[in-house]
């Protein structure tokens, strides 16, 4: 007799079941429903995620090919197409969201602590865009010929974990969303030039919250005070700066401060602001740098998950398809901060979508993929006369 059922039933069990059952009777997902649940939705598309499903027809035939293994996932039988395409295209897309959000927090308290000693929070903040055909996505608004969603997020660097996301059409500037934004009290912020608002930085600035970003090249500003730096190093100049601009009627009055960084390896230099004053300029740099954390979550993202193509093209089935690929992500990470081994998210992908259906204990597996599993005995038994 077998002692486990398969990878992904278990680590469908790391979902919270009777929770998702009251987002269920909150967001009235099943109103009208004839046969397939809320929760049968959510493990089509999961499964979408994690085996590489291309379109709706592998997913139906992906689990049903699994049919003798799908009670333990809770699934009765594999939907038909029809069904799953109806079900994207008219179930809402905030129940996926509520589910991200509690996955998440189930999470953080796994996640390992970020690299740099001090206690403040340490979140990057950017956006990735989406291509979609422009003739079948026509709600997809970005330019005359394409369209295109964007992805805000926010990474938070304690386990590199996504702790906001928010889906809007391409053509909305990341800087509109960043104004809408309620950062926690000491916290520091890393953006590109792409976000820069002096209006924003004053808000920053009254609410206790640190921001590292570039600075403009055409940046109107006054040196008030010149600090010292190592003769040798990369730091070429720590100065304390006050604007001299006017936006929106109002005088930028905070004190700022710049920040000239040597890069040998682009043999240029970078050029930083930032309204923290006290930690060294050193560690000023080296917070930009982890900026490039949230560039690689993108690209672990679209590389790893289903979000360059879609088996939908309402904008429900895009925001369903997006949400499940991030609570994958979440999925995922927790795999990683349970293991011993150091995975790479790309490897873990390939070899969990290759033993899904394997009947294996899920965390004996993640920290020795490779061992040769106990045999079990077949379902049925051969009449071999």
């Amino acid at each position: 007799m077998l002692r486990y059922s398969s990878l992904f039933s278990q680590l469908l069990g790391i979902l919270d079941r009777k929770y998702f059952a009251r987002l269920v009777e909150e967001f009235e997902t099943e109103k009208g429903a004839k046969g397939f649940t809320s929760w049968e939705h959510l493990v089509s598309m999961l499964f979408c995620q994690l085996a590489q499903a291309r379109s709706l027809r592998e997913i139906s035939g992906g689990l049903k090919c699994c049919e003798g293994k799908l009670r333990h996932l809770g699934v009765e039988n594999a939907p038909v197409r029809s069904t799953i395409s109806y079900a994207n295209a008219h179930r809402s897309w905030e129940l996926f969201e509520a589910l991200f959000d509690h996955l998440l927090e189930t999470c953080r308290g796994l996640a390992p602590k970020k690299k740099f000693r001090f206690k403040n929070k340490l979140l990057s903040l950017d956006a990735t865009v989406i291509d979609l055909c422009a003739s079948m996505f026509d709600w997809a608004k970005f330019r005359q010929t394409k369209g295109a969603v964007k992805l805000h997020l926010l990474l938070d660097h304690d386990g590199y974990l996504p702790t906001y996301a928010l889906i809007t059409e391409g053509k909305i500037a990341d800087v509109v969303i960043a104004q809408q934004l309620v950062l926690p009290k000491g916290s520091v912020v890393v953006v590109d030039r792409g976000y820069t608002d002096y209006l924003m930085f004053e808000r920053w600035c009254e609410e206790g919250v640190f921001f590292v970003t570039r600075l403009k090249a055409n940046a109107s500003y006054a040196v008030i005070e010149r600090r010292s730096v190592p003769v040798h190093g990369p730091i070429l100049a720590d100065e304390l700066i006050a604007f001299q601009v006017f936006h929106a009627g109002r005088q930028v009055v905070h004190t700022y401060r710049r920040v000239e960084v040597w890069l040998p390896e682009e043999k240029e230099n970078l050029v930083l602001l930032t309204n923290h004053l006290e930690f060294g300029p050193t560690t000023i740099a080296a917070i930009y740098k982890e900026r490039w954390q949230i560039e690689l979550f993108f690209k672990a993202l679209k590389q790893n998950l289903k979000i360059k193509t879609f088996v939908g093209t309402s904008a429900n089935a895009v925001h369903i398809q997006i949400w499940t690929a991030l609570i994958s992500m979440l999925l995922l990470k927790y795999l990683q901060f349970r293991s011993t081994l150091a995975w790479s998210l790309s490897n873990l992908v390939a070899l969990l979508r290759w033993n899904l259906f394997t009947y294996r204990d899920l965390w004996k597996w993640i920290n020795q993929p490779f061992e040769t599993p106990p045999e079990g005995p077949p379902d049925t038994q051969l009449d071999l006369f």
